[in-house]
């Protein structure tokens, strides 16, 4: 069952996530201040896969929206639970709530080597748009930067500004992170 942070309980939103943070990214899991400062952030929306019958959270998966994107911040599934559909229902509904709320598009970073992850971002239209070189640290792992267009474009489209829309631009990427999904 999928459930809202809110709905959950900010509390036990935290201790879920930062349990599922510590198992699945040892030394690289968010603090306890940094997850409260996700899940309670403008902007951001946390959902949770619960097992009702167990009282156990299985998986998390949350973006951020700043009126325009929508950028994947962090996904797990517990180690016990992953290949079970859980990631996709999960990706699923954010997707769902993004184009809700009207983001034009979403975001993610992801490791070059998370082959599984890769899979699936790709089996819901992600593209890859750019490359984070040592992305991830201490290891220096690259991390692709994937974009899910929700609203189509028309290349060659004159703008309000008069300017011509100009993709490659839009796919160009400095080093600010846009999210820490792994």
């Amino acid at each position: 069952m999928l459930i809202d942070a809110n709905e959950l309980g900010h509390e036990r939103a935290i201790a879920a996530m930062r349990s599922l943070e510590v198992e699945l990214f040892g030394n690289h899991a968010w603090s306890e201040a940094s997850v409260r400062q996700e899940i309670e952030g403008e902007g951001r929306t946390y959902i949770f896969d619960a097992d009702s019958k167990a009282n156990t959270i299985r998986g998390f998966a949350g973006y951020w929206y700043d009126g325009e994107d929508a950028e994947i911040m962090d996904v797990g599934v517990g180690k016990t639970y992953q290949r079970q559909g859980i990631a996709r229902a999960l990706m699923t509904e954010l997707i769902a709530r993004a184009r809700q709320r009207g983001a034009r598009r979403m975001l993610l970073e992801v490791s070059v080597i998370n082959e599984p992850a890769i899979a699936l971002y790709k089996g819901f239209g992600f593209e890859r748009i750019g490359l984070r070189k040592r992305y991830y640290q201490p290891e220096g792992i690259d991390a692709y930067v994937m974009a899910l267009d929700f609203e189509p474009r028309i290349i060659g489209f004159q703008s309000a500004s008069g300017g011509p829309d100009n993709d490659a631009a839009d796919n160009e990427r400095t080093d600010e992170p846009y999210g820490t999904e792994r």
